[in-house]
């Protein structure tokens, strides 16, 4: 694979890849080095990207890869909302109120996840992944996929409501 293919064929998932190191870090400059690390990997194996039936479902594994040994070296504080104030400035300005505190309550819950269910949540809910995809990323069955997601779901649904912000928005 030459350059020209390289920027045709991987350097449009940026974005992507970004979105998902950042939700995964919670920290903007570290996803951006893990990101930049990935490129990296993928091109030094730029000669053997066509035997992959899916060079997304590879980098994505790459920054999750990337991403879980950052984590273990290290922990980020949760409260960074950056992502949330850009999706959030996206919004019609009579919904950004009522969305805001959801939006926050939402992140908060998603942090309270285990691990795995975080990385699934943002892979299916955000990302859009099907679930065979998901499947590729993480290593898993789809039944154990749709089971995880349903699971975590359920609990963010839970914390939502304890923390009144579910319950609220609803009405």
């Amino acid at each position: 694979m030459d350059l020209q293919e390289f920027q045709i064929k991987v350097y449009p998932l940026k974005n992507k890849l970004f979105r998902f190191a950042r939700r995964m870090l919670d920290h903007t400059e570290e996803a951006e080095d893990v990101v930049q690390e990935a490129f990296i990997r993928l091109w030094n194996r730029r000669d053997k990207l066509d035997e992959y039936r899916s060079i997304e479902a590879l980098a994505m594994i790459t920054i999750k890869n990337l991403c879980l040994d950052k984590i273990k070296t290290k922990r980020y504080p949760v409260e960074n909302m950056d992502n949330h104030r850009q999706f959030l400035e996206n919004m019609p300005s009579e919904t950004k109120v009522d969305n805001s505190d959801l939006m926050h309550g939402i992140y908060q819950a998603i942090k309270q996840l285990p691990e795995q269910q975080q990385i699934i949540v943002h892979l299916r809910d955000i990302e859009g992944y099907e679930f065979n995809e998901i499947s590729e990323i993480v290593d898993m069955n789809e039944n154990a996929i749709r089971v995880a997601l349903s699971r975590a779901r359920k609990r963010i649904r839970e914390l939502l409501i304890k923390t009144k912000i579910y319950e609220y928005q609803r009405n």
